[in-house]
């Protein structure tokens, strides 16, 4: 039984003086995407809808925001500032619990830059919120 051509190993580190080229074939490549391409299909097929949780959580933490912005718009600046600031923390606290799958908006980059940059920018909200004082007029 032998195999044929395409069903063989490819040698990883092909002997220079043997005329046989490292560089792929264009079967060679037209074969590799088409495997990717059916790769991506079968995920595609597994995909629940809606697709992640986290772009469940992802609006729940944009209509916080955006209530934030309209108390802040409206008069209350302080609690409207501590309401987006609050939607930042919980992205944080949900990005730091779920999985990369299941983060779907929430993951930008990885797990520890977002819930640092979540957490301090909420954080660093709050405190303006609480130190900045009254202006006579405001």
């Amino acid at each position: 039984m032998s195999l044929s051509e395409s069903d063989r190993e490819p040698d990883p580190d092909p002997d220079p003086g043997s005329g046989k080229s490292p560089v792929p074939t264009e079967e060679e490549v037209a074969a590799e995407l088409e495997r990717i391409d059916a790769l991506e299909a079968a995920e595609d097929a597994e995909r629940r809808y809606p697709s992640t949780i986290g772009g469940a959580f992802y609006l729940v933490v944009l209509a916080a925001t955006a209530i934030g912005i309209a108390m802040a718009a409206s008069g209350s600046w302080r609690a409207g500032i501590q309401v987006i600031a609050g939607a930042l923390i919980l992205a944080a606290a949900l990005r730091l619990v779920l999985p990369r799958r299941d983060a779907g908006m929430l993951a930008v980059r990885h797990r520890f830059f977002d819930c640092l940059l979540l957490a301090g920018v909420g954080g660093a909200l709050i405190f303006l919120a609480q130190t900045i004082p009254d202006q006579p007029g405001f």
